[in-house]
């Protein structure tokens, strides 16, 4: 008998420590029992979970935001721990008491899991269990329930029956009727959602009145949120229908009182371009797009001129060019000299797009003025952005018409005050010098390119440093010997140290692109003469550097003139300078030892080989060598008795 008891307290343990644990005072304990639901409910079983653990979590929901909101995510993937979907049931009245609390976030996870739920059931449990759930969430007392609800529609909708789907559109009426703004609002955000789940007839006899309703709510936090919901209507229905039905209200939300109703009427514009086809477009989405790039509030025009450039691309190919030149381009010229910058930076990131569709004469007559006024704006910002866009235009009319103007405002940004921005285009200097071509780039920006490897900002230096790899592997390695190595050598005679491992950065890195013969003549001589530097910083950086370069050295190089120095920076003074210097001195020697391994390998072995260390299948190199040749054997003879010697011929 005894061991029968002792085996019930066993069983029960886990619930007590549960029911322990959330009792507790410190709420990160309750949080990590929450956490631990799962396990807990597999301990306990199926059985068990749905006739107690459930029971337990629903009657005591009563605690920090932070606790319930683990609880309502847990909750939502419970559904085979509690036996499966016919048993989905039991976690309904749990998030549905999380679906009413005051917390935001805590409501919807509850309405979330509670969808997931709620999709599992059959159709017939959906009607008996979840669609009362609803009515409930709809009818209740508290304006909490009545939001959840909305987000329930579109789950329960599509599996009911006819008479089901009837009260679930009076119901979806009701919220978005509601006294409550916040309820209105839910149904405004839930309305397009559901549009995609009802019948046609339905969507244009019940839930259209409900949008026009909630597109002329007197709160703006409403109507904005209609304007999502026009988008998926309008996707829904015949040109016809949209017309007569969407239109008027999305001419209303373009000009309507609230700034934040026309800034989504703008965010949501080729959206709802794409949606209402090219006819309409032309009819009335063109006149509704000027009227929001010459809008009184700032943050509309930026929002609006983010999109000139898909508006333009999405319109009908026939009259294209025609539209852009006599409907788009003079609102667009106004916004060039926009008083506000984040307005001007807006379009400046978007206007070279427009280069591919109106073809080069055009480009040149209408574009290139606008993009020479924004080369010399005083927002560092516009100009930025222009320079980042460039090859759009490039393609079209070549680099040569921009860059007189393009000069001066490159060099303006290459030192301006923010490093962020000189940041941003030294990240584009490449690609930039790519454009313009290496005599151009010689005479003009080189000396620019040089000078960021001074800047006091580390960020700087270290994109500099990455600029020359990039630059070397545009223009060659003999353009670096010629052009660029000698100013950097210069460097390593600095008085400050910082330029010095400046200079060590970059030979790290152009001896990756550089090639032997440059390391070796050009690089090497000025990492070792840094070997004996007075700075401790730059000293155990040249033990770095010369790890890093040599793979790039040959045998008899590095044996003659890279250990001799790294010996003698091993037993420096300086604890941080041995420590990489001993490092620096085992890297070299696992390197060469590899490469003598990998120089008696047979060459058609090698490309086996080199897949079996990346994939950390050899440890002991002549074994893995046998395996290795083996399969390569059975691949080209069918089967081999004996794996062939490391001197063998394949």
């Amino acid at each position: 008998m005894a061991a029968s008891d002792k085996s019930v307290d066993d069983s029960l343990y886990p619930i007590a420590v549960l029911i322990d644990e959330l009792k507790n005072e410190d709420v990160q304990l309750r949080l990590n029992s929450i956490k631990k639901l799962s396990t807990i409910a597999l301990a306990l079983g199926e059985e068990r979970t749905r006739s107690e653990l459930i029971p337990f979590l629903t009657e005591t929901i009563y605690d920090e935001d932070e606790v319930l909101l683990a609880l309502a995510d847990q909750l939502g993937n419970f559904t085979s721990l509690v036996g499966g979907p016919e048993f989905a049931m039991y976690l309904i009245p749990p998030l549905e008491s999380l679906a009413t609390v005051e917390e935001t976030v805590v409501r919807d996870k509850a309405v979330e899991s509670l969808r997931t739920v709620a999709a599992e059931h059959s159709a017939q449990d959906l009607e008996i269990h979840v669609v009362p759930t609803l009515q409930r969430l709809v009818s209740g007392d508290w304006f909490t329930s009545r939001t959840s609800a909305c987000g329930l529609f579109s789950v329960c909708y599509p599996r009911v029956t006819q008479p089901v789907k009837a009260e679930l559109r009076a119901n979806f009426r009701k919220l978005c009727q509601d006294e409550t703004p916040m309820v209105r609002r839910a149904a405004a955000n839930k309305l397009g959602e559901f549009a995609k789940v009802v019948e046609t007839e339905y969507l244009k006899s019940d839930l259209i009145p409900n949008f026009v309703q909630l597109a002329q709510d007197d709160q703006d936090s409403v109507r904005l949120l209609a304007v999502e919901a026009c988008v998926s209507i309008a996707q829904l229905l015949p040109q016809d229908d949209v017309e007569h039905l969407v239109l008027p209200t999305l001419r209303q939300c373009a000009s309507d009182s609230s700034w934040r109703v026309r800034y989504m009427v703008a965010e949501k514009f080729v959206d709802l371009q794409k949606a209402v086809g090219p006819e309409i477009t032309r009819v009335d989405l063109v006149p509704a797009f000027q009227y929001l790039l010459k809008d009184a509030e700032a943050e509309v025009r930026a929002a609006v001129a983010t999109k000139v450039k898909d508006f333009c691309a999405n319109l009908d190919k026939v009259n294209q060019v025609q539209i852009i030149l006599s409907s788009i381009l003079p609102y667009v010229r106004d916004l060039v000299s926009d008083p506000n910058p984040h307005v001007k930076s807006a379009l400046a990131s978007v206007i070279m797009g427009l280069s591919p569709m109106l073809g080069a004469y055009q480009t040149v007559e209408q574009l290139l003025p606008l993009f020479l006024i924004q080369l010399k704006d005083e927002c560092p910002e516009v100009r930025l952005n222009i320079i980042s866009n460039l090859d759009c235009v490039n393609d079209v009319i070549g680099i040569q018409q921009l860059s007189q103007s393009l000069l001066p405002a490159i060099v303006e940004l290459a030192e301006d005050s923010k490093w962020r921005v000189r940041l941003a285009i030294i990240e584009y200097m490449p690609a930039l010098a790519g454009q313009l071509g290496q005599e151009f780039f010689d005479q003009k920006l080189r000396g620019l390119c040089m000078g960021w490897l001074n800047d006091h900002v580390y960020a700087i230096r270290e994109a500099a440093t990455l600029n020359m790899k990039k630059l070397v592997e545009q223009f060659g390695a003999p353009w670096a010997e010629q052009a660029i190595i000698p100013m950097i050598l210069v460097m390593s005679r600095n008085k400050n140290y910082l330029h010095r491992m400046t200079c060590l950065f970059c030979l790290n890195v152009l001896a990756e692109v550089c090639g032997t013969d440059i390391t070796t003549k050009l690089l090497l001589p000025t990492v070792l003469l840094l070997a004996a530097d007075p700075v401790a910083n730059v000293r155990f950086n040249v033990a770095k550097t010369l790890q890093k370069i040599s793979p790039f050295l040959e045998a008899s190089v590095i044996d003659a003139q890279v250990k001799p120095t790294l010996d003698k920076l091993n037993a420096d003074t300086d604890v941080d300078v041995k420590h990489f210097a001993a490092q620096a001195i085992a890297g070299i020697a696992a390197e060469m030892e590899l490469n003598v391994f990998r120089t008696a390998i047979p060459p058609c072995m090698g490309a086996k080989i080199e897949a079996a260390m990346d994939s950390k299948l050899i440890v002991e190199p002549p074994r893995q060598l046998e395996a290795a040749d083996n399969d390569i054997l059975q691949e080209m003879n069918g089967k081999a008795e004996e794996p062939p010697k490391l001197d063998s011929e394949c």
